[in-house]
């Protein structure tokens, strides 16, 4: 039995899209959110229902720098860091919580699980002095095609607002 290799993309091949990932532009510029967005549309399925990437690095079938997982949550570094520390934080199950703004009264466990590693994850990075924690919704919110509700945790730097 030969293994399969993913559908290709306007890219190329799925893989090879997110092995270039891994090698990222400067923090914070346009090449580096672009690259974040080439690599989302490449390792996501085309329908929804099948594995997402946050599934396969979750069963390990896409390698990850974890820095903190227990039984609910699963936290790694970024491969396109926006800060010095950004750190994903994901949950094992979600309960077909694909986006914030579809979360539902069962998803509130899971949603405090989330938040509670992130305090967890800031405290053993030594983020002491603050950080951000950043959701995003939609395309219009940046969440390009991610079907798995996620958490950035950002910190490192001063992080100010506005930007600029």
């Amino acid at each position: 039995m030969s293994a399969q290799l993913p559908p290709p993309t306007a890219s190329g091949n799925r893989l090879a899209v997110i092995a270039s990932h891994l090698s990222c532009p400067p923090l914070g510029s346009p090449a580096a959110m672009s690259g974040e967005k080439e690599a989302a549309l490449a390792a996501e399925p085309i329908a929804t229902g099948t594995p997402t990437i946050f599934d396969k690095i979750i069963r390990k079938e896409i390698p990850s720098q974890v820095v903190y997982e227990d039984e609910k949550v699963l936290s790694f570094r970024d491969v396109s860091p926006q800060a010095p520390t950004h750190i994903i934080i994901i949950a094992k199950v979600n309960d077909g919580l694909s986006r914030l703004s579809k979360a539902e009264e069962r998803h509130v466990e899971v949603l405090g699980s989330l938040l509670y590693a992130a305090k967890i994850v800031a405290k053993q990075e030594g983020l002491d002095d603050g950080f951000r924690i950043v959701i995003n919704d939609g395309p219009k919110g940046t969440q390009w095609v991610y079907h798995h509700l996620h958490v950035h945790l950002l910190g490192g730097r001063q992080m100010n607002w506005p930007p600029g």
